[in-house]
């Protein structure tokens, strides 16, 4: 990190950090310059990537309204006013037929894919028009705008999270805010070790896939953009 690191000195909230693209994106926005506080489930695990990222550890289950509401509250309390960037990478994986998906799985997929992001919005979102500045970067997925067999609770969370964003794109128009969806095939992270999916046809090897660092990239360059400059989309696949 140099004094020139392009996010210098501003305050990024990222989501899901300890695991996968959420923590390569905190690792990667550490190296240039920002302020980070990371949100995870597991105190223990968010709270050494803190240590090691310079950031401020933020546990939390985005499943449960009242924590998420809290932890939003306060980290608006700590930096007295919302963060300069939101990126939602918190995320729930499931691989299974409609007709095999239970309810409760289903909804514990969508609360966090889904209702997560929603809920961070929403708590921060208000303020961030108040100030007129703000970058929020959801993190979606191939499975958002592909039909994929065995993707009946991760399919719609994934739609329902890229339905959500293209109303916040058209609401924040003018307003300073900007909103990005970036929407990386599939990433080889720990969400695929159960499935085994080299062992497996129906399924991309993991030399196929993308690596999260690739991801953490896109994210790095959407938030590097002039304020003025809006970036709705981005969909990468592995080269």
């Amino acid at each position: 990190m140099t004094a020139e690191a392009p996010l210098g000195g501003r305050s990024v909230l990222v989501t899901g950090a300890t695991r996968g693209i959420g923590r390569a994106v905190a690792e990667r926005l550490a190296d240039e310059g920002a302020r980070l506080h990371l949100l995870a489930r597991s105190a223990d695990e968010v709270g050494r990537l803190a240590e090691r990222t310079g950031g401020r550890a933020w546990p939390c289950d985005l499943a449960d309204d009242v924590d998420a509401w809290s932890v939003a509250e306060s980290l608006q309390e700590v930096l007295g006013g919302p963060p300069d960037a939101v990126v939602n990478a918190a995320g729930a994986f499931d691989l299974a037929p409609l007709a095999d998906t239970s309810v409760a799985r289903f909804d514990a997929v969508v609360a966090v894919n889904l209702r997560g992001p929603f809920l961070v919005m929403r708590a921060l979102l208000p303020a961030m028009l108040r100030r007129g500045a703000g970058r929020i970067v959801n993190v979606g997925s191939v499975a958002g705008r592909r039909p994929l067999p065995g993707n009946a609770a991760y399919g719609a969370s994934k739609y329902g999270l890229r339905g959500l964003h293209e109303v916040l794109v058209e609401e924040v128009r003018g307003t300073g805010v900007t909103a990005s969806l970036v929407e990386p095939s599939a990433t080889d992270t720990s969400l695929w070790d159960e499935l085994a999916p080299d062992e497996r046809d129906d399924l991309p090897s993991r030399s196929a896939m993308l690596d999260p660092a690739d991801v953490a990239e896109v994210v790095l360059f959407v938030l590097t953009r002039p304020a003025t400059v809006q970036v709705p989309l981005v969909q990468i696949e592995r080269g």
